[in-house]
């Protein structure tokens, strides 16, 4: 697939746009007033993979709690606003590293332009967003409905407002729950602007159908070569997000970092609890630092075979288990060691492929 060439711009220590790798984000469901809690959250984000995260700053006790966050977390840290542009100058103020604003519900030009004069003079980028489900009365009016159309035109216009003021440190987002409108909203406006895009489907829904949702707009997008931020929005610990995420890149071959797991369904002739078994292995390899295939598969005869083009595969039936290494058995084990065993290579993988 061909990416798409947008603007490079710098959030903290991370650059998107142009080249750079796609990155992931999250946003924080913890009060942002309470420090140690959101901390704690960010941490395990990033552990999780998280790239870029987002806090809710709807107050100024919150705006000053920033200050704090910031020192604490490894990953840049975005401050998302609404109506009130002193919460957006006092997040600035205390260090975050990109803001989240609509210009259309900040007030009056006076006040987005103290919001951008402050952006500009410390060089943070703003992302401006438009929402279908915010989309101003006129251009529903204008378009009978909530189109795509609407949301393009509505996305640049409030482009528009920030370039006016002699800024263009920007990041774009437009977003929709209906997913084939969100995907032309985004062909169409990728043709009028090269701004990094950050790319979702909002209110996709709980952590199994937000999931599956999230994958096919975002998917489809990011395979046009449309995108630079992801975040799959899930009504759920925003771990899940982080991992619906780094699969949807894995899956197109736009991230190598981490363990794959592939695993055939089952059928009559499974002859182990495979759907157990793929379970544990998912778990247990997350936060081995590898980039290979694991394959886990439900017969020791057909196993192999079907393992060919995993890096490393085990398969189990009768009380015995084998271990796969391209598509070649090197081992059997008793069926009720197969995890560990499979562990162990992991773990012991660079001493046993030299």
């Amino acid at each position: 697939m061909n990416r798409i060439q947008t603007k490079e711009i710098h959030i903290g220590n991370r650059i998107i746009g142009g080249n750079h790798p796609i990155l992931i984000q999250s946003m924080t469901n913890t009060k942002t007033e309470n420090v140690e809690k959101t901390v704690e959250q960010i941490r395990r984000l990033t552990m999780a993979g998280c790239d870029i995260i987002r806090v809710a700053v709807p107050t100024m006790e919150a705006a000053e709690a920033v200050k704090e966050i910031v020192k604490q977390v490894s990953i840049p840290v975005v401050a998302d606003i609404h109506f009130d542009y002193r919460l957006a100058i006092k997040a600035m103020e205390n260090g975050v590293h990109k803001i989240r604003i609509n210009p259309g519900n900040i007030g009056s030009r006076g006040k987005i332009e103290a919001v951008v004069k402050e952006a500009k003079s410390r060089n943070i980028p703003i992302r401006v967003g438009v929402n279908s489900g915010s989309l101003e009365k006129e251009l529903v009016n204008k378009y009978h409905g909530v189109t795509a159309e609407g949301i393009v035109e509505s996305a640049l216009d409030k482009i528009r407002i920030v370039e006016d003021l002699g800024y263009d440190n920007l990041v774009v987002s437009i977003k929709s729950t209906n997913v084939p409108i969100s995907i032309e909203a985004h062909k169409q406006l990728i043709k009028k602007t090269n701004y990094p895009l950050h790319v979702g489907i909002t209110e996709a829904g709980t952590v199994f159908s937000g999931s599956i949702k999230s994958s096919v707009g975002i998917g489809i997008l990011l395979h046009e070569g449309i995108g630079d931020t992801i975040r799959v929005s899930l009504t759920g610990d925003p771990v899940e997000e982080i991992k619906a995420a780094k699969l949807i890149l894995k899956t197109l071959g736009l991230k190598k970092e981490g363990i794959e797991v592939i695993s055939c369904p089952t059928c009559g002739r499974t002859q182990i609890d495979l759907i157990n078994l793929a379970n544990k292995v998912e778990n247990m390899v997350e936060n081995i630092p590898l980039s290979i295939r694991v394959a886990v598969m439900g017969g020791v005869v057909n196993g192999p075979g079907e393992a060919k083009e995993a890096d490393i595969g085990i398969a189990g039936g009768s009380r015995e288990g084998i271990i796969i290494k391209k598509g070649q058995v090197i081992k059997k084990v008793p069926e009720e060691q197969l995890l560990s065993a499979l562990e162990y290579e992991l773990l012991h993988w660079s001493d046993t492929n030299e």
